[in-house]
Formats: structure tokens, sequence, C-alpha cells
């Protein structure tokens, strides 16, 4: 088949499109890759005007005329190659604003989109309209938006999820659910919300290159390396406040014992290389499931603290504490875990190789791919 995957979050896109291609398919990515993380796509759509005085003046821009630059520079850059775009088996959006234009521009561009091809679907992954939704109604007993309802941070810092709940952009959602012929969610944190929706096809579960991921037996010869990478424009959504915190009481109480390293918003090739020599990989708080970035850092064999909720336990028939650490949204809980890793070395191990084996039993992309395959297959 002819397929085109439309927008990028990490790499899971331009992966499955690997996937594909071990199957014999024809495979085009396009997006802006992932912002600052500068990950790979085939048409790369650069977004612009969104940083230093450039930006103040964009948003003047908009204020008087209601004209966005950086939607409209979008827009050009998609008509240079809109005659690409056309007549594909399938289309899959990575999200209801995957050319991350402003509602009215990224309408325009998805009507082509739909007037030209046939079979357009959806993947719920990063935040979306049923997510943000489902959130803030706060059904989850908690989530991305948590720290925004406990006071952390400010509406700003977290537009990038309370956008979809402006008017604008729930009619961006009902326009792209009317056009498309299924929605599938990449994990939990998408697939409880969607759960009962009529054109909802179930989970795909994030396809992982383990062939570009090589595994290496882990060594403690001397201090457990802990790892954190910090995503400045994501930091409270993340929880990365609550990793420093516990943190604090690890290095207080086991200075001898550890080493902490910490970054801030690498881009991807640089980010994938800094935690080759972490036993402990600190990823994420308010989550169900593992992103992207987890699952990677687990097919090298690290022990990842993120999402390992009970739902995603009992679909996976798996025991607390053995592939992947949960992280609570609570410093000290998230403090004992460390603890109990740093007095018990053979489980870094122990959770190392499993890490590995679960990534290429549920995330290997050749498989993931055959997923995505057989739920637009259905529905063609």
């Amino acid at each position: 088949m002819k397929i085109l995957l439309i927008g990028e979050y990490n790499s899971s896109h331009y992966t499955l499109k690997q996937g594909l291609q071990q199957l014999g398919h024809q495979v085009v990515v396009i997006g802006n890759g992932d912002g600052f993380k500068n990950r790979k796509v085939d048409i790369n759509f650069k977004i612009k005007y969104r940083t230093g005085l450039i930006n103040y003046l964009r948003r003047l821009i908009y204020k008087l005329t209601s004209l966005d630059i950086t939607s409209l520079s979008v827009q050009r850059q998609f008509n240079k190659h809109k005659h690409l775009f056309k007549n594909y088996d399938v289309v899959q959006l990575i999200n209801e604003n995957a050319f991350n234009c402003f509602p009215k521009v990224e309408k325009q561009l998805l009507q082509f989109i739909f007037d030209h091809n046939k079979n357009v679907f959806l993947l719920s992954c990063g935040t979306d309209y049923m997510s943000v939704k489902y959130a803030a109604d706060r059904k989850f007993r908690y989530d991305i938006l948590t720290p925004y309802y406990e006071g952390k941070g400010t509406k700003r810092q977290f537009w990038h999820a309370l956008m979809y709940l402006e008017p604008s952009f729930v009619d961006l959602h009902k326009f792209v659910y009317k056009n498309i012929k299924g929605v599938i969610a990449s994990d939990f944190d998408y697939d409880i919300p969607l759960k009962g929706h009529e054109k909802y096809l179930g989970l795909a579960p994030n396809p992982i290159n383990i062939d570009a991921l090589p595994y290496s037996n882990m060594q403690i010869d001397g201090k457990i390396v802990i790892f954190h990478g910090i995503n400045e424009q994501n930091y409270f959504k993340k929880g990365n406040d609550i990793f420093e915190a516990a943190l604090e009481i690890i290095k207080l109480k086991y200075p001898e014992k550890v080493e902490i390293i910490t970054v801030r918003s690498l881009p991807y090739e640089e980010y994938i290389k800094s935690f080759d020599k972490a036993h402990i990989l600190l990823d994420q708080v308010f989550a169900y499931d593992q992103g992207f970035n987890a699952l990677e850092a687990m097919a090298k064999g690290k022990v990842v603290f993120t999402g390992a909720e009970q739902e995603w336990l009992d679909y996976y028939n798996l025991k607390e504490d053995t592939v992947a650490i949960n992280a609570l949204p609570d410093a000290e809980s998230i403090a004992y875990k460390l603890e109990w890793l740093i007095m018990h070395p053979e489980k870094i191990l122990e959770i190392s190789k499993n890490a590995r084996s679960f990534i290429e039993k549920e995330h290997h992309y050749v498989d993931c791919a055959k997923i995505y395959l057989e739920k637009w297959t259905s529905r063609i």
C-alpha cells in the first residue's frame, strides 16, 4: 500500500514507517520533526516565528488581524508540496492538530487531505480534545492537568493541552472526526477516554525500532547513575518538579552511592546518547502508560520511572516493578522506590533484562506495523 503519515511526536510515525517498509509498503512521513527534538521526517515543515522577539511580533499581528503568521508559513510550505499528498491508500494524522496550525488554517490543510484521500485515520497521540476533556472532567485518578489544578504553572504553560477546550479547537475536533474512518490510541492515556466511541478502533502500541537501539548487559561497578531528562516546555506537565524533589531526598541520603545526571531540552540525537551510562531513567509522572521516550530507554535496558499503572499491568499480565516503575505524583514515594533499587542493585539488573524483553515482545516495530495495518484495513 501507499501510506502517508502526517505529523510527528518523538519518532512514533517514522518508526511506524520503518516497520511498514519491512512489510513491503511505500510510506512518506511529513511534519515538523516535533520541534526542538528535531526528529526525522521525509518532508519537514518548519515552524517559524515562535521564539525570540519575532514571537512577540507574531502575537501582536494576531491580536490586531486574527492572522497567525506561523500557520500561514506552514500553509505556504504545504502548498509547495501538496501535489505529493494525493491518492494514498491510507493517511494517518498523528493528532487532531497534526500540522500544528491554528484551527482555521489547520482545517484548510486537512480539507485538502480529506478531498484527495479516501481513507484517513487519526492517531490519538499527544494531547487532543478527547483526552484533555476527560482530564478536565477529573475522570482520571491523576493526569497531565493535575499540576495545573494544583496551582503549578500558568494557563499559558499548560496551553498546549488547554487549547483543545477552546471553541475553535472543539470545532476542529468535530471536523476531524466527521471525516476520518477511525481513530487509534497509542497508549492507555488515550485509550481510556476513547472507550465506547463509535469510531474507536482500539489500542496500537507505540512501535520501537529495536534494531536501532542495541541492548548491552548492564553492569554496576560503582555508583548507581540516575538520569533525569527535562523538557522545559512540559516541566510541570511531566512532573519534573516531583522528580527533582525526590532526587534531593536521595542526594542527601546516599551521596556516596549515586550519580545524578540532569539534562534540559536536548535534541533527540543528543538525548538518546546522553543516558547511555545511566542505570535508572526518570521519564514522567502523570501517565498510565509509557510514552515513546520511556519505551526507547526500556529498549536500551534502563530501569524507567514512568506511567505503569494497574490498567497497564492487567493488559500485559505483568507484576508491579518488574518491567518499569510506576512513578506516582509523590516525591517521597518515588524516593522510596529509588532507595529500594539502590539497596538492591540486583533488581536493577533484573528489571533491565525484563524491560528489553517486554519491548521486543510488545513494541517490536514490525509487529506493531501489522497491528496498524489490521486496524486500517478493517475500515477500508
